[in-house]
């Protein structure tokens, strides 16, 4: 797998981008400005790599645009050794995302190939991040409390057996909704059985599905 000097240029340009878009978080730019997006995309959209948009990548899913990725994170506030429960491995851009910036991610993705293929890729570029084929909804109590859960998907309400994996002071990002556009939502926990909500914005993701998919 190989990052060029015209992929690192293009991803200088991307981060200037990011930046006039209100991205401010020198940590998450820094990533974004690390993780080599092309080495996730097929190879088709290749040349599309360091643009702002989505693409389609494998099993019906997307890449999500890098802003997108850069307001998720950034909504995380994402410390080094932070462990992150992230529910939607996809492409596993994101993942890599997290684990440039020293998080300790826990990952669970439902298709079996897009389980497989990220792993590959993670692995390959040197980012540690434990991998899990399995149904997002039921999280992964055994190795929480959390100090993060991020969803890449559209849920149309807060799966209360994510919430609850959440430490005290820990926060969830979800993109809260059903079809057609959603609101970045954020539930902060607060306490044993409190919490606060905050919203951030539309966006438009693929819908959280239950159960896996090509589970042989």
């Amino acid at each position: 797998m190989t990052d060029s000097f015209e992929a690192k240029g293009k991803r200088k340009k991307l981060v200037a981008e990011l930046r006039q878009k209100g991205i401010t978080d020198e940590e998450v730019l820094r990533a974004i400005d690390t993780v080599p997006r092309h080495l996730f995309m097929d190879p088709a959209f290749l040349s599309h790599a360091y643009v702002d948009k989505a693409f389609p990548i494998t099993s019906g899913q997307t890449i999500s645009q890098p802003y997108t990725v850069a307001v998720q994170t950034c909504l995380l506030k994402v410390k080094k050794w932070d462990k992150i429960l992230e529910v939607g491995t996809g492409s596993g851009y994101q993942t890599a995302v997290l684990a440039e910036m020293g998080a300790k991610v826990y990952t669970i993705e439902r298709f079996r190939e897009l389980y497989l293929k990220a792993q590959g890729i993670l692995t390959s570029l040197g980012y540690s991040a434990d991998f899990f084929y399995g149904d997002g909804y039921e999280g992964k109590p055994q190795y929480g409390p959390f100090d993060g859960i991020l969803i890449t998907a559209a849920a149309p309400e807060i799966p209360d057996t994510l919430i609850y994996q959440l430490k005290t002071g820990g926060r969830l990002v979800i993109p809260l909704g059903s079809s057609g556009t959603q609101v970045m939502t954020v539930m902060e926990r607060t306490g044993p059985e409190s919490f606060e909500r905050s919203e951030h914005g539309n966006f438009v993701f693929v819908p959280m599905l239950k159960g896996t998919v090509n589970g042989k």
